[in-house]
Parts: C-alpha cells; sequence; structure tokens
C-alpha cells in the first residue's frame, strides 16, 4: 500500500448532515455501500491508471429517515476510472467517477468479511 495510517478514522456513527463532498468540475466521490458486518473496515480505491496511489476511508454508521445504513464515502477524486480493493491485493470492482457527481457501488454480501 502506498499510504500510511498516521492519521486516524473514527468509526462513530455519522450524525444527520456531516457529511460535506468536495466535489465540481472535474472532481467526484464514491459512496460504497457495505454490510453492516464490515462496520470499521477501510476499503481503499485507486484511479486505474496508478494503482499505488490509494485513498481510503472507514465504513461507518449512518443514520438516515429509514434507520441505519453503513457506507464508506471519499470524495475530492479526480474523473476517471477506478478500483475498490476488495483488500491490500485483490481488486474487486472497476467504477467510473464524474466531476461534480458522487458514485454509488455496493458491495457484495458475499464478499463482506
Amino acid at each position: 500500500m502506498s499510504h500510511d495510517h498516521s492519521h486516524h478514522h473514527t468509526s462513530a456513527p455519522s450524525g444527520q448532515g456531516t457529511v460535506m463532498l468536495n466535489i465540481g468540475a472535474g472532481i467526484g466521490a464514491v459512496v460504497i455501500h457495505t454490510p453492516s458486518a464490515m462496520h470499521g473496515q477501510e476499503i481503499e480505491v485507486s484511479p486505474v491508471t496508478d494503482l499505488a496511489v490509494r485513498k481510503h476511508a472507514a465504513v461507518r454508521a449512518r443514520y438516515v429517515s429509514g434507520g441505519v445504513v453503513w457506507s464508506e464515502v471519499i470524495d475530492n477524486l479526480p474523473e476517471g476510472r477506478y478500483v475498490i480493493w476488495r483488500d491490500p491485493v485483490t481488486p474487486l470492482q472497476e467504477i467510473d467517477v464524474e466531476g461534480g457527481a458522487v458514485t454509488e457501488f455496493t458491495w457484495p454480501v458475499a464478499v463482506a468479511a
């Protein structure tokens, strides 16, 4: 992996209205919906053009009008094609991130660890 873990991720629930995204011209975001069993785990994404450059965040509980969902949000991604990593060495899926938009992906239940 190309990043360090010197920063801290909280796995505390995300309150209503607490997620602010840096998206706009040429910059997008991805929301990865996961099973609840993945709470606290980190999921990495990288551009297909440079698999060593990765961004990650932790899966958190997010309270919505219908109850609780678990997801990870990664913003400030230059538009392009990205790999979602199942683990540090295994790619899971490729997705397209568009500038000014949020791409959503649902983690397959059969793959949840």
